[in-house]
Formats: structure tokens, C-alpha cells, sequence
């Protein structure tokens, strides 16, 4: 495999992943709405809706060597900028089911590797 592609493999991994949760914002929004947080101005499906374009945007930055480096760059500030949603899910939900609190808990970890991830999408472009 050439070293370019062998490095970009990472890279649309990470696209795919943006763009498929992209369009879950829109194809099913209401579990979305439900995790904005409540200080946010405006209607949570506005939220919901503008994360799904940022996602599908950073789907397309990553996706794109020209862009790649910016994407990654951008792609871990969105993650950072998501996690209090993650943490009011999980507060949210700490009264439901252990396996329902799990995943909700379990989702707060992860987002470490992920701005991991889009930080060494970054790197592998330049």
C-alpha cells in the first residue's frame, strides 16, 4: 500500500463517521434535541440541526486532502465542544436502566480517542 493511502485510510474513517452521524441529526433528530443543553439559546432542534451541518461540513473537510489538516484541526474542536451534551445525557439518564446508563456513561470516555483521532488526522496531512 502507497504511504499516502495507508495515512489517509484514518482520515475517512473519521469522514464516515462525521457524515454518518451527520445525518442522523436529521433523520432522527429527537434523541439530539433531547442532549442539548439547556443553557444553549433558541430551540434544542436548532442546535440539533446546526451540529448535524457542522458534522457533515467536517465530514467533507476530512474527506478532502486540501482540506484535510483544517478538518482534523476543526473536527477535535467539535468534539471538545460537544462533550457537555454527552455529559447532561448521562446526568439525564442516571436514573434509567444499568445498561441504558452504560452507554450513556460509557459514551464520556470516548470522546478522549476521538479528538485523539481527528488530531492525528491532522498531523498526517501536513
Amino acid at each position: 500500500m502507497e504511504p499516502t493511502r495507508s495515512r489517509s485510510w484514518p482520515a475517512l474513517a473519521l469522514a464516515g463517521l462525521l457524515g454518518v452521524a451527520g445525518v442522523t441529526h436529521f433523520a432522527k433528530p429527537k434523541p439530539y434535541d433531547a442532549i442539548v443543553p439547556r443553557a444553549l439559546p433558541g430551540k434544542p432542534r436548532t442546535w440539533t440541526y446546526v451540529s448535524g451541518v457542522a458534522e457533515l461540513g467536517l465530514a467533507a473537510a476530512v474527506a478532502a486532502p486540501r482540506t484535510r489538516s483544517l478538518g482534523g484541526l476543526l473536527a477535535a474542536g467539535f468534539f471538545a465542544a460537544v462533550f457537555p451534551a454527552n455529559i447532561k445525557m448521562a446526568y439525564d439518564l442516571r436514573g434509567k436502566s444499568p445498561k441504558t446508563r452504560a452507554v450513556a456513561f460509557g459514551r464520556l470516555p470516548l470522546q478522549l480517542p476521538l479528538i485523539w483521532w481527528a488530531l492525528k488526522v491532522r498531523r498526517s496531512a501536513r
